[in-house]
């Protein structure tokens, strides 16, 4: 028998678990089976890589050996696995480009600029309300670019080569139905909305426990939150069931307002990602551009924003 990588990770689970029985829940299989598979690995390797005893298994010197040099043969054999997956992926023209985007209308901004920039180039886009899918699609190749967001400065999913830009920063508005007590204020307190339910589109950041947070320092606790897709937040602000958390630069629907809070106790962070494998600098500094020119566009078609805007414009 030849020594193969799942045989590596065989010796590296049993290591981990510290016993044959632990191991074998972990790797789905029966402790026999996975005993056998042991014996058949040791003999391949000239001896026992582990001593049996009461309270589990323990390496010999033969088994520190070969989990030591698996610490080092695993993790290149991964990276090589995610390295050609990355360049199986890569455009091999200028004429192919996948942009991906959590919700909102930044993402459809951006593919208008791009389309105009590139009128040959064949676009496709891919969207996810969760920013790590988003970051993992780019580390695998299977995205050129992704705007994703963050809840005021909190860090971006990470990755190694993984690169991630500001390209704008908005308040956190509120979505109101048109017949709202408050719809005709030009901007509200927390305060006072201590006794609606609230909508919002999920999120695998923190923003959830921001808003929280941002609710407990005005003296009450949300009454309920609808995690739901943007469709049926829209839906709920409508007909009256809750109102909406939303980013300045949401396009306003037939029924609907979106007003400030005082004082911004929310922001959204909008950021541009890409993977330095599948992008080189320049193409990342155009579609950066092209991405804060589309926000400031989006930007200037709400009226909500672009009163705030003129409000809390630095002198």
């Amino acid at each position: 028998m030849e020594l193969e990588l799942r045989h590596l990770k065989t010796v590296r689970a049993i290591a981990d678990a510290g016993s044959l029985t632990r191991a074998a829940t972990a790797l789905g299989l029966a402790q026999p089976a996975l005993s056998a598979q042991l014996k058949r690995i040791e003999r391949t390797l000239g001896g026992a890589l582990f001593e049996r005893g009461r309270h589990g298994v323990r390496a010999t010197a033969l088994g520190e050996l070969v989990l030591e040099r698996s610490r080092i043969v695993l993790p290149a054999v991964t990276e090589l696995q995610q390295e050609a997956a990355r360049f199986a992926r890569m455009p091999r023209s200028t004429g192919r480009l996948r942009l991906g985007g959590t919700h909102g209308p930044l993402l459809g901004a951006l593919l208008d600029r791009l389309a105009d920039l590139t009128p040959d180039a064949r676009m496709t886009t891919c969207t996810s309300w969760s920013e790590r899918d988003l970051a993992e699609q780019l580390i695998a190749g299977r995205l050129d670019f992704a705007l994703a967001g963050t809840c005021g400065s909190a860090s971006p999913p990470g990755g190694e080569g993984l690169i991630w830009r500001e390209v704008a920063v908005d308040p956190v508005f509120v979505m109101l139905p048109e017949g709202h007590r408050l719809a005709d204020r030009p901007e509200m307190d927390l305060t006072e909305l201590t006794d609606e339910e609230w909508a919002c589109v999920p999120g695998d950041g923190c923003f959830g426990d921001c808003f929280t947070a941002a609710c407990a320092r005005a003296g009450f606790t949300p009454r309920r939150m609808y995690e739901t897709d943007t469709s049926s937040v829209v839906h709920l602000v409508q007909v009256g069931r809750a109102i909406g958390l939303c980013r300045a630069t949401f396009p306003t629907s037939p029924g609907i307002v979106t007003r400030p809070l005082r004082g911004t106790p929310l922001s959204w962070r909008h950021l541009l990602g890409w993977h330095t494998a599948t992008q080189c600098a320049e193409t990342a500094s155009t579609v950066l551009t092209q991405a804060r020119m589309a926000h400031a566009g989006v930007a200037a078609r709400s009226d909500s924003y672009t009163e705030w805007l003129a409000a809390h414009r630095v002198p």
